[in-house]
């Protein structure tokens, strides 16, 4: 027994440190190295690459906005119901409006965003074609690249064919507005692009908008300024209410008792008609009761002198910044000038470019470069809310007001998306008055003769060339769809009237049955510009995507986020 112990404590010693050894040797297995394009970044990095990874990815979440947008198109489009991340309420089928505030992360995704901003910048309206169109180049991509065509393969055949696309596109010009200044033409081309958003209101709003529009063309049209047409919102009464009035209106009441003023000096303040206020602190010891009343009497026979001296200097109109002290109104009703304050800072810039005046950071006499003059400033009444009018004869400083009614602020939100297209048309027709058929018959037209090329071509991009084409069947495809009619048939008609050499047959979105229009009789027309840059920035965006074959994201860092947008003036 005694000799059999030893040899049991050396045997279990020796297991022990056995499992030891493998204890360790597994919890080294167990850490994992990192390798390739890891090895350089921090934990918490993304890489994903290859066409599983990268391309098909990218290519999915763009072909999902598309989808979103497609049926918003036309005059039959759905409308979208987006809350932001501020709890506001949007009801529209401005493609522009739900992109923006859908808040995209997906950064293959935001190429198609930016494109369309790009669109909305340069031309104000098409930025649905560019995201629908820009959607479908890359679905129908993802086909081809699946049968093994190579991305650098398919980018050199999208380009050849939105060269050759651009190239045709003059060739379909119907029409063209060489006279801004004709009314009946511009109406004519405001309503396909305002019909689009409100359809039913595009004669009453399209007329609202040429008029207010040619009230204040200069000269060269080409210096047409958007700024000079404001858009008003009143709740109450129903669009066909929707008018123009010529000046700047506020909707608001002069804070006194003058009402009007007529060829008016103006002094613009961006600060407190009120007693001055020190920046400092201070402290006044008043012993007597005659002391306190000297205090008060002082200061305010200071405020009477300054309002006096602006009185003298001829202002017969105060508009201020800030809040309008008691009595600082009371001096001002004295000597009969009239006060209006003006809560937006957007909306005092822009008065004070409407006026002349030079924006005065005190209370005070102006000199005469800093006055403005104004010919009518006077009250009116629309629909139960009296608003203030700034009225210019002189046409440096005109400026129109679009006052729009409505049921509810979504209503009138809507309309003024609409409005604010159809002014952007209406400038980008002062640079060039170029019409195109609507109504999906560009496209087709377009779709056709690409199609043709393609054939032509030897290479490998042809088959490129002609997903190009196919893509171009998105928009009366869409047109059909969303009119609730079978897109299938709808196509096959268009091509054999485009076929037979009918270059401007589009679809007829109210005919009960498939039914076919000429779009330039019917004067369903749509700018030139727009369809150019629309598929340029929507190829562009649609190529830069298949360039990525690779996507790194750093770990996002901690805190938290900064917020979107930032501080913006909005106007009351």
């Amino acid at each position: 027994t005694r000799s059999i112990k030893p040899v049991l404590y050396a045997l279990f010693c020796i297991s022990s440190h056995r499992l030891c050894i493998n204890t360790k040797n597994a919890t080294m297995a167990m850490h994992i190295p990192k390798h390739g394009l890891q090895t350089m970044l921090k934990d918490g990095s993304k890489h994903m690459a290859g066409m599983e990874e990268a391309v098909y990815r990218n290519i999915e979440a763009c072909t999902n906005l598309g989808k979103v947008i497609c049926t918003s198109l036309g005059p039959n489009g759905m409308n979208k119901m987006v809350i932001n991340h501020l709890e506001k309420l949007f009801v529209t089928n401005d493609a522009a409006t739900i992109v923006n505030e859908l808040e995209v992360e997906h950064p293959a995704a935001k190429m198609l965003v930016m494109a369309s901003q790009m669109q909305l910048q340069e031309v104000g309206d098409g930025t649905n074609l560019t995201v629908m169109f820009a959607g479908e180049l890359l679905t129908l991509a993802s086909h081809i690249l699946q049968m093994g065509l190579h991305p650098s393969e398919v980018i050199a055949g999208y380009e050849m064919a939105l060269e050759k696309c651009l190239e045709i596109l003059p060739s379909l010009v119907t029409r063209e507005v060489k006279d801004t200044s004709d009314r009946k033409n511009v109406e004519m081309a405001l309503r396909t692009a305002i019909g689009s958003k409100q359809y039913g209101y595009e004669a009453q709003l399209a007329k609202v908008v040429a008029d207010a529009c040619l009230a204040i063309l200069p000269k060269d049209p080409t210096n047409f300024n958007l700024d000079s047409v404001r858009v008003v919102k009143i709740l109450g009464g129903g669009v066909m209410d929707t008018h123009y009035m010529a000046g700047m209106l506020f909707n608001r009441e002069p804070e006194g008792h003058v009402t009007s003023a007529h060829d008016a000096k103006v002094l613009v303040i961006n600060c407190p008609l009120d007693i001055a206020i020190t920046e400092t602190k201070g402290t006044v010891l008043i012993k007597t009761a005659k002391q306190l009343t000297d205090f008060s009497v002082g200061e305010e026979n200071a405020l009477c002198k300054q309002i006096k001296e602006i009185a003298d200097a001829g202002v017969k109109v105060i508009v201020a910044g800030g809040k309008v002290g008691e009595l600082a109104l009371h001096y001002c009703n004295r000597f009969g000038m009239l006060v209006v304050r003006l809560t937006s800072k957007h909306e005092l810039r822009r008065l004070t470019h409407v006026v002349g005046a030079t924006a005065l950071p005190r209370v005070g006499p102006p000199t005469a470069e800093e006055a403005g003059h104004c010919d009518h400033v006077e009250v009116k009444e629309l629909g139960g809310a009296r608003v203030t009018v700034f009225r210019q004869e002189r046409e440096a400083g005109k400026i129109s007001t679009i006052i729009v009614r409505g049921s509810s602020k979504n209503v009138m939100d809507d309309i003024e998306r609409a409005i604010d297209d159809g002014v952007n048309v209406f400038k980008a027709m002062t640079k060039d008055g170029r019409l195109l058929p609507g109504a999906g018959a560009v496209e087709v037209e377009l779709a056709k003769q690409i199609a043709s090329y393609g054939e032509t071509c030897p290479g490998l991009e042809q088959y490129a060339i002609k997903q190009f084409a196919q893509a171009l069947e998105i928009v009366p495809r869409s047109l059909a769809e969303n009119a609730g009619k079978k897109a299938t048939e709808v196509l096959s008609s268009l091509y054999a009237a485009h076929a037979a050499g009918k270059a401007s047959a589009g679809f007829d979105v109210e005919s009960e049955q498939i039914a076919l229009l000429d779009a330039t009789e019917k004067e369903i027309l749509d700018l030139f510009a727009t369809k150019y840059w629309a598929l340029k920035f929507a190829t562009n965006a649609a190529v830069t995507v298949l360039r990525v074959d690779q996507i790194i994201m750093s770990k996002p860092a901690g805190g938290p986020k900064a917020p979107k947008g930032g501080g913006r003036d909005t106007a009351e």
